[in-house]
């Protein structure tokens, strides 16, 4: 069994102050020269740049969609121009350019306040899913034995179960809300991020600069919330980019199956999505363009998750 993330320091003569400050301050540097080349690394990759500019056109029209909606969320302007057998679609009436929906809401307004309600979920339930897992991993990685073992069966029980499965388990426990939607997505990341940490404090802990800190007889705690924790998050940060992607396409898995609560005509993508299924026939845009939101806001968030992880990796770094 294994007995922590650091083996017992050595003992030896007392700490010198200065020492401990210079060691410090060597390991600042190394950090800030460490960032400064993922930076520079993803300037030059075209990829990041896509990615980059795919999430800060989402993040822009979430933010600012108050001012470029030109309907307010819930509101249904067009209710006077639909049939029961017809629905203008995009370019049929020029007030609304991307046409209208069943229910005669404004297509355009609804993706882009779909697109802050996506952020909002996404982001705090990857920020509750990175708190937890984080916790839990920090745990394990410091401790070490059998909080080790207890927190790593407990994470293994969560990993059993799928991610989705165990979302949409969450979410109908909690009753449909948004609110819930965030913690069921939350809580299914947990897993992810505590082995993440776990096992990225475990390759650390035969590091020089650990075993230089442990000869200066800093304590356990000192090292891992100075020195180990900070050299670890690093992988935590780029999962939790691709984890952004998965997240709002989870919420708009859970709107889709119901369980985000709202009205019909609640603007959110995955809700777009299941009331566009009625009118495939008549209406196919209804279903194309969330569709394309979706699946667009996921790409940029993947393509700067893998070209962070990418310049990140000490394999590719060397290159």
């Amino acid at each position: 069994m294994s007995s922590g993330i650091l083996p017992p320091a050595p003992s030896g003569g007392p700490v010198d102050d200065n020492a401990v400050v210079d060691s410090q301050l060597l390991a600042a540097q190394a950090r800030g020269g460490f960032w400064h080349d993922v930076f520079q690394r993803l300037r030059r990759s075209p990829v990041a740049w896509i990615g980059a500019i795919i999430v800060l056109a989402f993040l822009l029209v979430a933010a600012l969609a108050p001012l470029l909606a030109p309907y307010p969320a819930e509101s249904l302007p067009g209710q006077r121009f639909i049939t029961p057998t017809d629905i203008p679609g995009p370019g049929e009436l020029a007030e609304f350019p991307l046409g209208l929906d069943r229910f005669g809401g404004d297509v355009l307004s609804k993706l882009i306040w779909g697109a802050q309600a996506s952020l909002q979920i996404g982001v705090i339930s990857t920020a509750l899913g990175l708190l937890g897992g984080m916790a839990l991993g920090l745990l394990a990685g410091m401790f070490g034995g059998w909080v080790d073992s207890l927190v790593m069966r407990f994470v293994d029980i969560l990993l059993s179960v799928p991610n989705l499965l165990l979302a949409v388990s969450i979410a109908a426990i909690l009753g449909q809300s948004q609110l819930a939607i965030m913690i069921a997505i939350g809580a299914s990341q947990v897993p992810v991020f505590a082995r993440l940490l776990r096992a990225s404090m475990l390759q650390q802990r035969g590091a020089d600069y650990v075993l230089s800190a442990q000869t200066l007889g800093l304590s356990r705690r000192t090292i891992t919330m100075t020195h180990v924790l900070p050299n670890s998050v690093g992988p935590v940060i780029v999962q939790g980019t691709l984890t952004l992607a998965t997240a709002v396409i989870d919420a708009a898995a859970l709107s889709f199956l119901g369980l985000g609560g709202g009205l019909p005509q609640t603007a959110e993508w995955g809700r777009m999505l299941t009331y566009a299924q009625a009118e495939l026939a008549i209406a196919p845009w209804l279903a194309f363009l969330p569709g394309i939101c979706i699946a667009v806001t996921a790409l940029g968030f993947t393509l700067l998750g893998e070209s962070l992880r990418e310049a990140m990796d000490p394999r590719t770094r060397a290159r």
